[in-house]
């Protein structure tokens, strides 16, 4: 069984030029936490979902992958 990426966390951090780093320091989070967001190993709540909305200037659910397939 495959694991689902659910976030597109990492895509856009890509795209943004930015790094799990500069974003563990703007969220004021471990970089440990937000690199197994980017790697899809576990997922942020709604709550910080939003936060990184925000942090990268996007719309949440530009972070989210589609569950139509």
């Amino acid at each position: 069984m495959t694991q689902k990426s659910i976030n597109r966390l990492k895509v856009v951090l890509v795209e943004q030029n930015k790094t799990s780093k500069w974003l563990a320091q703007v969220l004021d989070k471990n970089p440990a936490t937000v690199s197994r967001w980017c790697t899809n190993e576990s997922q942020p709540s709604l709550e910080t979902l939003l936060d990184i909305a925000k942090a990268l200037q996007v719309d949440v659910k530009d972070l989210l992958n589609s569950t139509i397939e």
